[in-house]
């Protein structure tokens, strides 16, 4: 409160001057600052993920309906609870008066109604709304003293077991333990989802482990970064300059570069990563890493530079380790004496391809005879090219050769979308890479080079996508002998994870014999997605205007080209092509962030394509809401789901919600249902909208692409090419003619930090390819070849 400019300042009050508030003036003016309102959480309106900011409405039992708008810190916070809200009364313009929350803790309620509302919510699990309404009734206002202090006596409710009695009192004492442990947490800034991640990992040893080695959790603790673990150590009080706070630093500057796509990082760019990130001085930095070096923390080796000098690298343990052994297991294949598709060595091509085009009722062209007799003569061995050039039928050709001659044949891609059409297009049975392998809980494969597959033939499909890791794990697990064959387009974007296997494996002087597909057959030139997207490849705009295939709808403002989209999908495309803008139209998005990026388009899809209903169950979590119907996608990789595992980048459909058992179902791509906890929603993020990184190796009838300015950085000729490669029948672009010339004219950004080529390099050279070159030259397409199909 301030005075008006006509009020005479009172004796004891402050003057103009500056001077001091009397007492009583100063105590009313840290009121008006500072309250404390406790209220039931009702409904949550916003909820922004990255800064926790939300909108809620809370009862605060006034009466009436009467529900007070609450904004601030309040992520975490389910409906249901009962909140002791610490803020201050604030006033919006548009939306009048407002309490605004600075931190919250949750308490237990104490009027039937209110125990009725706690328990109904889903918050303890083993507990829905009609069971809360037995429980309450029987009790009273006992309930919650009952299941504290008594809980075998809820087996005197009507139809309450002793198996869900138990259930509920577990469920109870885990929710306290999680309790105490997010009171401590919440004095560090740390959200409800984590302090239950935190819980789950150490259990009793939680707080013991924050408070005297926070570090830890950046490294045991999904979701917890070494941001969030300095803040947490910061506040209990671990030094700036702790040299426990450097050495995490450097690793962390290291695991982000591996987010970022490359192996190791040179020592130059290390150090003054960390510094930049610790704020600290180069000689502690340096200091420390030569510690982390000599306690093998991280492995320091000198590599040849792209432009001449050499370079220390400097790697994580597992990317060293992997990167060498992908390499030796490479070689190891490609010198075995053995040869399990021997019978090829001397076989007589020309009847062989006589038989094959009889089966197939199509020749191949040359260049597709040539990729087929090296797979089968070669015992490693890659195939790349565009679209529209023959891939996959020269991989059925292939298939078709060893099962004449009675070869056991394994087929798998990086992704359940990629490997059903691989199963499709050679008739028979493919899987996903950690399928293949039979993943473990911890990442540890059933099949390795002391348990090998049962196969003379390997082929993997959309290798563009096989990071170091999985590509390191999949190599090992082949027999000697065996023949490996890696088909994917080396022009698409690298893998999400780090490593750029396909393109290293395609170096110049690498020893891996390889074929490039580069003519693309008449069929598929008839196909404006085909055309366009070697026209992109090639630097050249695609053709917008005048195809039945292609299309751009321009909008220069990034907000409105949002909202076109949105209608583009729920309602232009299925009325004009019958698609089902669920299943058979996918959203690709150069980024996550901006009005036309994936996080917004998610929300504003799930809108439009599964809106809620009084028969739709859902489920809130942190920002978002989760209904059934909803398509979602993994985003970190967790072994412990499913037969063998869930994968970053796994899509699926929400099946059912079940409030009582706190548990969500998802029907995945592969046919699989998994389940997840609620605490567990962290794992799942919508899949409407997905950035194109995130859609490698996945092949839908339609793709909507966003191109706006916002996303000038990412525009990249890769990044578009990959999203129209995508795509099976459709492609429909959004947005601006200046970002899609942005993306055309970018060429890929700098290649990756790896040093798999260099590994391989000195095993000799690798054949030509006399039938073409990697990348681009400029040359007409060849359309003088016959339709393979």
């Amino acid at each position: 409160m301030t005075a008006s400019p006509a009020a005479r300042p009172s004796a004891g009050s402050a003057s103009r001057s500056g001077g001091p508030p009397s007492p009583r003036r100063a105590a009313e003016q840290a009121a008006a600052r500072f309250a404390v309102v406790e209220g039931v959480l009702e409904r949550i309106t916003y909820a922004n993920e990255e800064t926790g900011y939300t909108v809620a409405r809370v009862d605060t039992g006034r009466g009436a309906g009467e529900l007070l708008t609450v904004v601030g810190a309040l992520l975490g916070a389910q409906p249901g609870e009962s909140l002791r809200l610490h803020g201050r009364w604030t006033s919006h313009p548009q939306y009048g008066r407002q309490f605004t929350v600075e931190n919250y803790t949750t308490v237990l309620p104490a009027t039937v109604q209110g125990i009725r509302r706690y328990l109904g919510s889903g918050l303890i699990k083993g507990i829905g709304p009609r069971l809360a309404d037995r429980i309450v009734e029987h009790f009273g206002t006992d309930t919650l003293t009952v299941i504290e202090e008594q809980p075998e006596r809820l087996i005197e409710v009507p139809k309450l077991g002793p198996k869900r009695t138990r259930m509920i009192a577990a469920a109870w004492e885990e929710q306290k333990a999680i309790k105490e442990v997010m009171v401590f947490l919440q004095g560090v800034g740390v959200s409800t989802s984590l302090a239950v991640r935190i819980y789950k990992t150490y259990g009793d040893a939680s707080i013991s482990v924050v408070r005297e080695e926070p570090y830890r959790l950046a490294a045991d603790v999904w979701g917890i970064g070494f941001l969030t673990a300095d803040r947490i150590a910061q506040a209990v009080g671990i030094p700036h300059d702790s040299p426990a706070r450097v050495k995490a630093g450097l690793r962390h500057a290291l695991s982000e570069s591996a987010d970022n796509g490359h192996c190791y990082l040179p020592e130059e760019a290390l150090i003054a990563a960390a510094v930049k990130l610790l704020q600290l001085d180069t000689g502690l930095v340096v200091e420390c890493l030569a510690e982390l070096v000599a306690e093998e923390g991280v492995v320091r080796e000198e590599l040849p530079g792209p432009d001449g000098p050499p370079v220390r690298a400097l790697y994580l343990v597992p990317f060293h380790r992997a990167e060498i052994s992908l390499a030796n297991q490479l070689l190891r294949l490609l010198h075995a004496p053995e040869d399990r598709l021997g019978a090829f060595a001397d076989v007589d091509w020309a009847r062989a391809l006589e038989w094959l085009a009889a089966r197939t009722g199509a020749e191949l062209a040359p260049e597709q005879e040539r990729a087929v007799r090296t797979a089968l003569t070669e015992k490693v061995s890659v195939m790349t090219g565009g679209p529209g050039c023959g891939k996959s039928f020269t991989v059925r050709s292939v298939v078709e050769l060893a099962l004449a001659k009675r070869a056991t044949v394994v087929l798998a891609a990086p992704t359940g979308r990629a490997a059903k059409r691989l199963a499709e297009l050679t008739g028979h049975e493919a899987s996903t890479v950690h399928r293949l392998l039979e993943l473990k809980p911890g990442g540890d494969a059933a099949y390795d080079r002391d348990n090998p597959l049962q196969a003379d033939l390997v082929v993997v499909d959309e290798a563009s996508m096989l990071d170091l890791l999985l590509a390191n794990k999949l190599v090992k697990a082949v027999p000697p002998g065996a023949h490996l064959l890696l088909v994917g387009d080396v022009d698409q974007l690298p893998s999400v994870g780090a490593g750029q296997v396909l393109r290293d494996l395609l170096a110049e002087d690498g020893p891996v014999p390889r074929v490039r597909l580069n003519r693309i057959f008449r069929q598929a030139q008839q196909s404006g997605v085909v055309t366009n997207a070697h026209r992109i490849n090639s630097g050249v705009p695609p053709i917008t205007t005048g195809l039945p295939d292609f299309f751009l709808f321009a909008e220069e403002d990034s907000e409105e080209a949002a909202r076109l989209t949105v209608d583009v999908v729920a309602r232009r495309i299925p009325r004009r092509f019958g698609l089902d803008p669920r299943r058979d139209v996918q959203v690709l998005a150069p980024m996550h962030r901006g009005p036309a990026g994936a996080g917004a388009l998610n929300a504003a899809l799930q809108e439009a394509v599964t809106p809620p209903g009084p028969n739709v169950p859902e489920r809130r979590f942190g920002g978002r809401v989760f209904r059934v119907g909803d398509k979602v996608t993994q985003i970190r990789n967790n072994y412990d789901k499913g037969a063998n595992g869930v994968f970053n980048g796994t899509v699926g459909t929400v099946v059912s919600l079940n409030v009582e058992e706190q548990r969500l179902t998802v029907l995945t791509d592969e046919d699989e249902e998994v389940g997840y906890d609620f605490d567990e929603l962290d794992e799942l993020t919508h899949a409407y909208a997905v950035t194109i990184h995130r859609s490698q190796g996945s092949e839908y009838p339609a793709v909507v692409v966003p191109l706006t300015t916002s996303a000038w950085t990412m525009l990249q000729r890769n990044l578009l090419y990959t999203a129209v490669t995508r795509a099976r029948k459709l492609v429909v672009l959004v947005g601006s003619r200046r970002a899609l010339g942005q993306a055309v004219r970018s060429a890929s950004a700098g290649r990756r930090h790896t040093g798999l080529a260099f590994r391989l390099a000195g095993a000799g050279r690798a054949p030509r390819d006399p039938g073409g070159t990697f990348g681009p030259d400029g040359a007409p397409w060849p359309v003088d070849a016959p339709d393979p199909v």
